[in-house]
């Protein structure tokens, strides 16, 4: 069920828009490009209740964030079921948000997409991500940091590869985000007419017993169906269960997809940067 991408083989160094149009603008991309280098940036805790963020969270500013007026592309991740924590009554809980994903990456040093990034990991107390809580979350974010609001990004895993998908099955063309990447996740296949202007790269493991890989097959088709602006991609490894996450997200992964789906060929991040909204 490989998807076609025969406008990314005959224009490879074109950036695709997710607003219809064939490339992205001039302007826009010299705001990536005149983005200062980021050396290591803050990695900062909000517990639950210090700020009005609706969510304990991190947020990773780059090196150069306080001293720049630029306006950096935001990253926002959700965190799996084990994850959860209300750090409002337990501080110390909001560090399970660390051991997975972007997070994870930042902590240990090995975070370095290709241009600079405001990182947002926030914490679910219980229960399953609510896309009104995402939406409120990401308006918290615009206001009181410097965001291109063109250049918002959604990730998550298992749980929040569902809060991914869910999101934007709530939202449509008004969600924040200029696309999307779930991972281990699901969502509702009655909603594909959503994503018409949001692309998805979906991954999955096909060992996966926690959640099935049908359930991204079902996600990416019900999208496709509905002849997208930029066609659903669905990355599938053999072999491999639930975590299917490390391995693209530190893109070691690449090279170990199954050849019935999407290559895995670039870093979920340099893919997010082909897109704006």
């Amino acid at each position: 069920m490989k998807t076609l991408l025969n406008v990314m083989v005959i224009l490879p160094f074109l950036f695709l828009s997710c607003n219809g149009n064939d490339t992205i603008s001039e302007e826009n991309q010299n705001n990536l490009e005149s983005l200062p280098k980021d050396l290591g940036g803050d990695h900062k805790a909000n517990v639950l209740g210090d700020t009005n963020a609706g969510f304990g969270h991190y947020i990773y500013t780059p090196s150069e964030y306080n001293s720049s007026t630029s306006e950096y592309p935001l990253l926002v991740f959700l965190h799996g079921s084990g994850e959860r924590g209300n750090s409002e009554t337990n501080p110390d809980i909001l560090k399970k948000v660390l051991v997975n994903g972007p997070p994870k990456l930042i902590e240990k040093n090995q975070w370095s997409p290709k241009y600079p990034m405001i990182v947002a990991s926030p914490q679910l107390p219980s229960g399953n991500w609510n896309p009104e809580d995402i939406h409120n979350f990401i308006t918290y974010l615009i206001t009181n940091y410097k965001i291109n609001t063109k250049r918002i990004y959604l990730t998550g895993l298992s749980l929040g590869g569902f809060g991914s998908f869910n999101y934007v099955s709530k939202y449509g063309s008004e969600a924040y985000v200029a696309a999307i990447v779930p991972i281990a996740g699901g969502g509702n296949k009655n909603s594909g007419d959503k994503f018409i202007t949001i692309p998805v790269w979906a991954f999955h493991g096909d060992n996966d017993n926690v959640v099935s890989y049908n359930k991204s097959i079902d996600m990416v088709n019900a999208i496709n169906k509905e002849n997208p602006n930029t066609l659903a991609k669905l990355t599938i490894y053999p072999n491999v269960g639930h975590n299917s996450w490390s391995r693209t997200y530190n893109a070691s992964g690449m090279g170990d997809e199954s050849s019935e789906y999407d290559t895995f060929d670039t870093s979920i991040y340099d893919w997010m940067f082909l897109f704006e909204k």
